[in-house]
């Protein structure tokens, strides 16, 4: 089981959201949803300016098995996108929490980080999804 970051909050598919204290959030895919993807060789990320909302897909990442939507875990307006993950999707493989980061939003609504698991909740679904 890799080591879940205890800053983070996680959504049910597997999202993560490191909030910045200024208002903003940093959103990538968690190092479980990489491993079960495997090598990744393709990622679509939102445009800045683009207003996504939670619960609906914003992004995608492609590996040789699969394509996945990724799904806003938080609703707002992106700010700052990874771009890097263009030349190196590989990144979110090798860092998902750290240099793998796809996105940041200016967070419209700061209470649905209470609708998120945190690190501890987010390990109990991985334990039971495994079972």
């Amino acid at each position: 089981m890799s080591d879940i970051p205890g800053d983070l909050k996680f959504h049910k598919s597997h999202e993560w959201v490191r909030v910045e204290g200024n208002g903003k959030a940093t959103i990538g895919i968690s190092d479980h949803a990489q491993g079960l993807l495997g090598d990744l060789v393709y990622v679509e990320l939102p445009n800045v300016g683009d207003r996504i909302e939670a619960g609906n897909a914003c992004a995608v990442v492609e590996s040789v098995k699969a394509a996945s939507d990724v799904y806003a875990p938080v609703s707002g307006k992106v700010v700052e996108v990874n771009a890097a993950l263009a030349d190196k999707p590989e990144t979110i493989n090798e860092d998902a929490y750290g240099e793998g980061w796809m996105f940041v939003v200016d967070l419209e609504d700061a209470d649905q980080l209470n609708d998120l698991l945190d690190a501890d909740g987010y390990a109990e679904q991985l334990e039971d999804d495994a079972h």
